[in-house]
């Protein structure tokens, strides 16, 4: 017998849990896991809003039956076409022929794309509703957040916001389904993880719908990823607010890529001057250790970033290549950064990353910083003086 999750009037959790994906999209660290979620009205008409990765498709199907039963499913609301979310639909369209998919003009060439249906297409536009008895569902289309076809559907009888990717994040929900079940930190920390990697570089789409469903009285946040925000979906909305803004905190990461230890020794008085200052908030990342998903997630919220690496075959060592190139990727703006490295018989760590600073335009804060062979007490002494120089203005921007 399923726990039936039920959301708010007849609206019903059908969402699963992944614990055996490594790798979401075969490259973002799944270590504790991440929720498909979907959701089911049984009203008049019966409604299903995504569906979900086709390696859970039988125990979604399960869920299904067991809270309609023999019903028939009218409508397949498609909020967002990618396979962790549409995975399920042939399988739901086997199961029951006569349903109506519901998507947007840009969602149907997805559909055909992917799985090869061509039938039961029901189109809305922006602003369009459905009726399905008690409940009336309109349509607000949110294009680029992050795909061409995304929507949300906006539950007008319940005030609950289904949001697709937006809002969501990594994080199997291991009991606790509601924002009130959890651990707040953690899925904080996984969703802006969620966040900075897969939506980010959409960050003015996703103030542009933010502004879209502005106006909605929403109660509730169903997302189809992590937590159901149900006490307090105004927190959710906020954080998607801030970080699409490129909002920060007082912090400093730095990031480094070390073969014989001289780079490291740099990070690491670099860090403890830092400290010393009284910052409070410094991460120190070896990117030849850490996936880009975690470096990231912190750069996007801590407002200064270091960047150090030895000089590689006269290039930037390649571990913090992947990093800057994601950093690039990723359209992160208004941030502080500050180069340090080392070198042997050749050079280009240092200068490497001297061009991804000109490139990408964050302020820059002190002079890079490259020692030969090894770090000695000029290259200390400039550390010292560049650690002041972070925390002096960081205190600056953020005063107790």
């Amino acid at each position: 017998m399923e726990c039936r999750l039920n959301i708010k009037d007849k609206i019903h959790w059908i969402g699963v849990n992944d614990r055996e994906t490594t790798l979401f999209e075969n490259y973002w660290p799944l270590e504790k896991g991440v929720a498909y979620n979907s959701y089911i009205i049984n009203d008049d008409k019966v409604a299903i809003l995504d569906t979900v990765k086709f390696n859970k498709t039988t125990e979604y199907l399960e869920k299904i039956k067991e809270i309609i039963g023999d019903k028939p499913v009218d409508y397949l609301i498609v909020n967002h076409m990618e396979p962790d979310h549409s995975g399920s639909m042939l399988a739901l369209l086997s199961t029951y022929p006569e349903m109506k998919i519901v998507g947007n003009k840009k969602t149907f060439p997805f559909i055909e794309g992917f799985y090869g249906i061509t039938k039961n297409f029901y189109e809305v536009g922006d602003g369009d509703s459905l009726e399905l008895g008690h409940h009336k569902l309109t349509f607000h289309l949110t294009p680029m957040v992050h795909w061409p076809e995304t929507m949300m559907t906006y539950d007008e009888t319940s005030k609950v916001l289904f949001s697709m990717d937006a809002f969501g994040g990594f994080g199997s929900l291991d009991g606790g389904i509601f924002d009130d079940e959890i651990n707040y930190e953690f899925y904080e920390d996984e969703t802006r993880r969620y966040y900075s990697n897969i939506v980010a570089k959409y960050s003015p789409m996703v103030q542009r719908a933010l502004k879209k469903v502005g106006s909605l009285d929403i109660q509730i946040v169903a997302p189809t990823h992590g937590p159901v925000w149900r006490t307090n979906p105004g927190e959710i909305i906020s954080l998607y607010d801030k970080w699409s803004r490129f909002e920060a905190e007082e912090g400093v990461v730095i990031i480094y890529g070390s073969m014989y230890g001289n780079t490291a020794k740099m990070a690491d008085y670099l860090a403890r001057i830092i400290a010393e200052q009284g910052i409070k908030n410094v991460k120190v990342f070896d990117a030849s250790k850490t996936h880009t998903s975690y470096i990231l997630s912190d750069v996007w919220k801590y407002k200064s970033v270091v960047i150090g690496s030895c000089a590689y075959n006269t290039k930037v060592f390649s571990s913090v290549a992947t990093v800057l190139e994601k950093f690039r990727n990723s359209g992160l703006k208004d941030r502080y950064v500050s180069v340090f490295g080392n070198k042997s018989w050749s050079g280009g760590g240092v200068s490497g990353i001297d061009a991804f600073v000109e490139e990408i335009g964050w302020e820059k804060i002190g002079q890079s910083i490259e020692a030969t062979y090894s770090p000695k007490e000029a290259e200390f002494k400039a550390l010292q003086e560049l650690g002041k120089e972070i925390a002096a203005r960081l205190k600056t921007d953020y005063p107790e």
